[in-house]
């Protein structure tokens, strides 16, 4: 049971954005919809996904009994709940992943039958558009092959990389909280191009293409982000001037807390914190 996503029954439960669209990347990439199976708490939400993708729709019983592979992808205040359901029904050779942030594999270890693999993720938003992070950790009954599947299925929305769960705080930090930082900064450099006299559409226009091709250049060049920023950074330039301010206003110092704030949340998360 522990080989390939190919020919597998997975179950999605919990199909909320994310959900949907790991499930949509998962098709796209070519998994047979015969072979996909979907839970929603509302009827409606269950046919509209029926409709549109041609997978089934069954009970949290029923997927847990017939898929293979089982992704949790509900709230992480929901979960208890779908697990106190789930277990009795779950057996130790399915392969249990959850991607809900915060709660550790030993968790659920504890509530599934023994030996049980459980495989946690932390996907971010972009999977919406097939450029997603995925940080994949295995906990103590997830082999080699369980993490390669678990792998090749977020390989449909964009990256996945394995690391120790006791990274997954800072990794939930880095990345799964990553894109609201970048949409932060690009609302300030917005607001400056108006403050210095553009239309808000156009400054937004320079902005969003110019944090495009910055990234593409970041992952296709291989280079140090320190080197790209040097090509741009001309002597007594107008680069320089603005890199000034930004050290003179402590941004970089205030990156490192502010990341460091989002871990030690993740980990009091992760601990029941409130």
């Amino acid at each position: 049971m522990g080989g390939s996503a190919t020919g597998q029954k997975i179950a999605f439960l919990g199909t909320g954005k994310i959900g949907e669209a790991l499930l949509s990347g998962l098709l796209r990439a070519g998994k047979a919809p015969g072979d996909v199976m979907v839970t929603a708490r509302r009827t409606e939400r269950a046919e509209e996904l029926t409709a549109r993708y041609g997978v089934t729709a069954v009970s949290n019983a029923d997927a847990a009994k017939l898929a293979d592979t089982l992704i949790l992808a509900v709230k992480p205040q929901d979960m208890g709940a779908l697990l106190e359901e789930l277990a009795p029904q779950i057996a130790a050779d399915k392969l249990v992943i959850s991607a809900a942030a915060g709660i550790p594999t030993a968790w659920f270890e504890t509530r599934l039958a023994a030996g049980t693999p459980v495989v946690r993720v932390m996907p971010n938003t972009p999977v919406l558009v097939d450029e997603g992070m995925s940080v994949i950790s295995g906990g103590s009954h997830a082999t080699e092959a369980h993490l390669v599947r678990t792998e090749e299925i977020f390989r449909s929305v964009g990256k996945a990389l394995r690391v120790p769960e006791s990274q997954q705080d800072a990794a939930t930090a880095l990345s799964g909280s990553g894109p609201a930082y970048f949409y932060f900064l690009v609302e300030a450099m917005i607001d400056a191009g108006i403050l210095l006299g553009l239309p808000r559409q156009v400054a937004h226009e320079l902005i969003v293409q110019s944090a495009i091709g910055a990234s593409i250049m970041l992952r296709d060049s291989g280079e140090h982000p320190v080197k790209l920023r040097e090509a741009v950074t001309s002597p007594a330039g107008t680069t320089i001037a603005a890199i000034r301010e930004l050290e003179n206003h402590g941004v970089r110092a205030a990156l490192l807390g502010a990341l460091e704030a989002a871990r030690d949340r993740s980990r009091e998360l992760a601990t029941g914190g409130k």
